[in-house]
């Protein structure tokens, strides 16, 4: 197959020659080529197209890595057998249903003219071009193969002649790529010191794509002994005799044959090696690390354990990798990847010893089982701040075909739940002896979400002398441009202009700080929305937050707000749906679920809104928004002895409040709803100011 570049030369598309598919950490579309074909956008929705021949445009622009590919091209290729203009109109149609498959961020995604079209790669993550690029940085290339197995496009066969032709070439390319890429990982880290189960996975995976890889094949062989696995490595031996004998019609080499004897004779390895030095410059980065104290916590990701078959301890390191990779986009702990933290076949007391060394304060450990032709993965936190105690667990399952699906089931699931866990653990009083400024920030949340005046009031102060100790913490602005927010809204400031600007200055010095620090640009969004009315600007950093970091629960339930605030209800519900799917179990859960009866009160379901209200208001008395929506509604269902208790408590709390106050106030875009809502606090019995 090929494309036309900028000058009109023709240059053939394959893999690795265009333009590099992890220059972007922060794709907006995951699109898998190997095995069945997906398309999942960053907010977890379906982007594949229907048709096979739209299928069969987008896997081809994918495999030209960004490069513009010719219209008439495509389209002779797939419509091989109908006359040009035919072929012309057809492709047009196609192409089409693509666009319309990724919605709103084919903007984005695609580009095209009146003769090519291409695909931005820097937006996306494409599991085939992850597999074969120079450098991975997120996981092992032996890793992502576990999860990204199958055939190159293997649902595309049969479409056309054409296609099928360009479809062997390129997988025949795609092998030997991936072949190559891990003979040369696998000469990386063959040597005595390196760690075995790293070796073993390497040459397992190169052993899949070449059973008579005699090198691969002896690494293997000598991992598995240095586990002390010698009946493993010995059928090893044996398979890769049978499969030499089968599709080449030899014997293993001298080398191979010497080491299987070597392995019978020598059944374990002398584990009593002495401790390698480290290099000077080491010993000095530790020493200096050593006499810093620690100012952010540490969580650690342990390999999972799971059964030993090659496919299940693939899998059992990648999904550990992608939970590390997840839990680092959270910005307010340090992450140590699993790799650091592999396990060791030595003495019992050797895994403690390797987290004290470590010094992490909590660990995600987890295991995986295998029955009825589901995975069951089991997972749990734990705090090691003076022993090893679990603060959460839970149980997933994931289908044996469902391997693909592992980031949308598995992981975003497990970091939603930790990264709240943590939050609210690290807010008790007296949890540490000494804070720094992120452990004081930690503190003052918790204080925050109890919604009472005094301990709100000494939140704030906590979190100005988290801003005191260290002024370029980019969440600590965040924080405290989000706590601004909930004093106005409150009603607990005298000064609202002067809180308006202090909080636009801690939102907008977040950004500054760190322009990927998705709570800060979350954070922002609200202040956009909530005290400056400004929905658009508030979208679009939502939008950017949520790219950065789509298991961020709560900011998935500040975006739902501004979703109502424009008079789309419905859209508002499936964000909280969102937010309570990722962290079902959040410990803050009271505050973010008064959001609900305000979602029904615009939805105008005035009945579900009492009901779910005045649960809201048991389990949050202090929160005064949630009596605005409990109020409106009653005031609509003409229940105005019920109200008046609402209105009652309401003025106690909030003593300036008025129907004029609130339409002047309150974020509502749409005309309609404001005089909706003013309507029902007045019928109600609230003053009208």
């Amino acid at each position: 197959m090929y494309t036309r570049t900028a000058h009109d030369k023709v240059v053939p598309i394959e893999f690795g020659r265009i333009a590099d598919p992890l220059r972007s950490s922060r794709p907006i579309i995951r699109i898998h080529l190997l095995g069945p074909m997906r398309a999942t956008t960053y907010l977890g929705a379906n982007a594949l197209p229907r048709g096979r021949k739209a299928r069969a445009i987008l896997g081809c622009l994918c495999v030209a890595r960004g490069a513009r590919v010719a219209r008439n091209r495509l389209a002779a290729m797939l419509w091989d057998r109908v006359p040009d203009f035919q072929g012309r109109a057809s492709f047009r149609q196609a192409y089409r249903e693509l666009v319309v498959s990724f919605g709103p961020l084919a903007r984005e995604l695609l580009v095209a003219d009146r003769e090519t079209v291409s695909l931005n790669i820097n937006l996306c993550w494409i599991d085939a071009l992850a597999m074969v690029a120079s450098e991975l940085k997120s996981s092992p290339r032996g890793d992502l193969a576990a999860l990204c197995s199958g055939d190159l496009l293997e649902e595309l066969d049969g479409i056309s002649t054409s296609l099928d032709q360009w479809l062997l070439s390129e997988r025949t390319h795609f092998t030997e790529r991936v072949r190559a890429l891990l003979e040369s990982e696998l000469r990386e880290v063959h040597s005595p010191e390196s760690d075995a189960q790293q070796r073993a996975a390497i040459a397992r995976r190169l052993i899949k794509f070449d059973p008579t890889h005699e090198g691969a094949s002896r690494i293997l062989m000598r991992a598995l002994a240095d586990m002390g696995e010698r009946a493993q490595a010995l059928r090893e031996y044996a398979r890769c005799r049978d499969a030499l004998k089968l599709m080449l019609d030899v014997e293993p080499s001298p080398e191979t044959q010497a080491l299987e004897e070597a392995i019978r004779a020598f059944p374990t390895r002398d584990e009593t090696v002495a401790p390698v030095l480290l290099p000077a410059r080491k010993k000095a980065a530790k020493a200096r690390e050593a006499a810093q104290p620690r100012t952010r916590l540490r969580v650690g990701v342990l390999p999972f354990l799971a059964p030993p078959t090659p496919r299940d301890e693939s899998l059992s390191i990648s999904l550990s990798q992608e939970i590390a990779a997840a839990l680092a986009r959270f910005r307010w702990f340090d992450v140590i990847a699993p790799l650091t933290l592999m396990r060791k076949p030595t003495a019992a007391a050797s895994g403690e010893d390797m987290l004290r060394r470590n010094e992490l304060d909590y660990v995600v450990d987890g295991a995986i089982s295998i029955a009825k032709e589901k995975y069951h993965i089991n997972v749990r936190l734990l705090d090691l701040t003076r022993y090893a105690t679990p603060v959460w667990s839970d149980r997933f399952e994931l289908g044996v075909d469902e391997l693909h699906l592992v980031d949308e089931k598995l992981t975003a699931r497990i970091v939603g739940q930790i990264d709240p866990v943590i939050l609210y653990i690290e807010g008790q009083p007296r949890r540490r002896e000494h804070y720094s400024a992120n452990q004081l920030l930690l503190r003052a949340i918790q204080m925050m979400f109890t919604m009472e005046r005094g301990p709100f009031e000494e939140a704030g102060r906590q979190i100005e002398r988290a801003l005191e100790i260290d002024p370029e913490d980019a969440m600590i602005a965040a924080w405290a441009a989000f706590w601004q927010v909930i004093h106005i809204g409150q009603g607990w400031d005298r000064d609202i202009p002067a809180g308006l600007r202090r909080s636009r200055e801690h939102a907008l010095r977040a950004m500054t700080l760190d322009p990927e620090n998705a709570e800060a640009l979350g954070m922002y969004a609200h202040v956009c929305a909530f005290l400056d009315q400004d929905f658009d600007t508030a979208k679009l950093y939502f939008d950017r937050s949520l790219r950065l970091n789509p298991n961020l629960c709560y900011i998935w339930a500040l975006s739902a707000m501004t979703y109502c605030y424009l008079g789309d209800p419905e859209e508002a519900l499936v964000r909280l749906a969102r937010y309570r799917d990722l962290a079902p179990f959040d410990p803050y859960f009271r505050v973010f679920e008064t959001m609900y009866p305000i979602v029904l009160t615009f939805k105008s379901d005035y009945e579900e809104a009492v009901a779910v209200g005045e649960r809201v208001i048991r389990a949050n008395p202090k929160f005064v928004n949630s009596y605005k929506a409990v109020i409106i509604a009653l005031g609509h269902l003409d229940r105005i002895d019920e109200a008046k208790v609402y209105v009652s408590t309401l003025l106690e709390l909030e003593p300036d409040f008025t129907v004029s106050q609130f339409i002047k106030n309150y974020p509502i875009k749409k005309e309609s709803d404001r005089e909706r809502f003013a309507n029902g606090l007045r019928v109600a019995g609230v003053p009208e100011g």
